[in-house]
């Protein structure tokens, strides 16, 4: 059996090719374009992600069964009979319903966290598509004619490409529209956010088989994220992954029931056709490898070894801190008017001092995501992490070292394409055999980490307070 496992992601589309016992290989990959036309704005085109992932099928050839995995919270509006878009993707990062949201009061944000349990933050999508309606004529022209609909970008995908509308429940739950309990849509948070029930697609199991693409069978389409929670191995009450992609996502398995309200998210991390729903708890950073790439592009360097260790002692010891907030902060903050920031230098700092502060502040804010899900889950001792910069070995040791947990990173690392091809019905447990470990080593301290926890005060309502 094979495996087109489709990974459709905030800056590229990757396509791996999956057969039974796990051997896999990277057959395309796909870079699009990140479009900024306002402040505080993210957008993709959404033809151009058609046309990456049709593009990357090419390259598989002939397979069984197709997997898709989407960037989960980004979305757009499209029309029903002609399948052509009415928006551009507004993307995850977005935050340009910011000011809406905040001013929708205690009220409302009461309702969303008792009914999805998610803040009111433009992370999710639910402000994002009543936004559409609210500013887009041609978008409020096709709800009048019955011919609008809206969702996220996999709901878009399988009904342009597959045949189907629809979404799965675990992308449903990043929505901020589903209410957690029932796992269907709720009408009071549609309402809330202004999106109309009746143009949202209906809600399936992850492997419930989404239409045919050229005659293929997508048998499972799921959020990226979850679907690396899968193929880390993660199924056990206390299992946690973190993926360091464009932001760092931590989800920890939580069982059979939501997991109780706190800082972090309760989500959906898949429900099957032969099993009952599990759940997670999740939190994120927003700007991991993108805070990297931002660094890369200002000059601080050239090239992704130079990441790899450090000949002097860490920046954090030496007072020298870099807060990781040019999207504002994620979990448990939910700040998007937080900025980031240095602070520390004196006239001996160099491009490499500040390199080496933003991979530490990365790696403490991912440290404080670790505690926080530790009040509500008990994790287990040791945390799978994947992306690219769980391929720093310098990074990964101050992780350990922050977090005192154990870090083990897959000698995989495409995990998300691997859960895809897990969900397909594939036994991929012997691509599991091999990873590195990096234990704590003392190194990181309490004052350490009062030191980040200082500057990181410093960050909070910068905008606001800036305007």
């Amino acid at each position: 059996m094979r495996i087109a496992a489709v990974d459709q992601g905030t800056t590229s589309t990757r396509c791996l090719l999956v057969d039974d016992g796990g051997k896999w290989e990277i057959v395309a990959s796909r870079k699009h374009g990140q479009h900024y036309p306002f402040k505080g704005a993210v957008e993709h085109d959404p033809n151009e992600l058609l046309s990456n992932i049709m593009s990357v099928l090419a390259s598989a050839g002939d397979v069984d069964a197709i997997g898709l995995a989407n960037q989960g919270e980004s979305c757009l509006a499209w029309d029903a009979a002609t399948k052509r878009s009415l928006s551009p993707v507004i993307v995850w990062q977005d935050s340009r319903t910011a000011g809406h949201l905040a001013g929708l009061g205690d009220k409302a944000i009461q309702l969303s966290k008792r009914i999805c349990g998610l803040p009111l933050d433009p992370y999710f999508s639910g402000s994002k598509l009543g936004w559409l309606l609210r500013e887009m004529p041609d978008i409020r022209h096709a709800y009048g004619s019955g011919r609008l609909r809206l969702g996220t970008t996999d709901a878009f995908f399988l009904d342009v490409l597959a045949g189907k509308f629809a979404t799965d429940v675990a992308t449903a739950s990043r929505t901020g529209l589903l209410d957690l309990a029932t796992g269907n849509w709720s009408e009071e948070l549609c309402e809330l956010h202004g999106v109309p029930i009746e143009c949202l697609p209906p809600i399936g199991k992850v492997d419930g088989v989404f239409g045919r693409i050229n005659g293929t069978p997508v048998h499972t389409s799921i959020v990226d994220q979850q679907a690396a929670l899968f193929g880390h191995g993660c199924r056990k009450p206390g299992d946690c992954k973190i993926t360091f992609g464009t932001g760092a996502f931590l989800l920890a398995v939580n069982g059979n029931t939501p997991p109780p309200n706190s800082d972090l998210l309760p989500t959906v991390a898949w429900s099957l056709v032969q099993g009952n729903t599990t759940y997670a708890v999740e939190g994120g950073v927003y700007d991991a490898g993108s805070a990297i790439e931002w660094a890369r592009k200002i000059g601080l360097f050239s090239e992704m070894q130079e990441l790899a260790a450090f000949e002097r002692p860490s920046a954090l010891s030496r007072g020298i801190v870099f807060v990781p907030a040019l999207s504002g902060l994620a979990a448990p903050f939910w700040d998007r008017t937080a900025a980031p920031l240095f602070i520390g230098m004196d006239h001996t700092t160099d491009p490499q001092d500040l390199v080496q502060a933003i991979l530490e502040g990365i790696a403490m804010l991912t440290a404080g995501l670790i505690d926080t899900a530790s009040e509500t889950v008990n994790l287990s001792d040791s945390i799978s992490i994947d992306g690219g910069l769980s391929q720093s070995s310098y990074f990964t040791q101050f992780l350990a070292s922050a977090s005192n947990r154990k870090i083990v990173v897959p000698a995989m690392h495409e995990l998300t394409a691997l859960g895809l091809a897990e969900f397909c019905g594939l036994n991929v447990d012997a691509t599991r055999t091999n990873h590195n470990q990096f234990d704590p080593d003392g190194s990181i301290t309490v004052h350490d980490h009062t030191v980040f926890k200082r500057a990181l005060s410093r960050s909070f309502d910068w905008r606001d307070q800036a305007n």
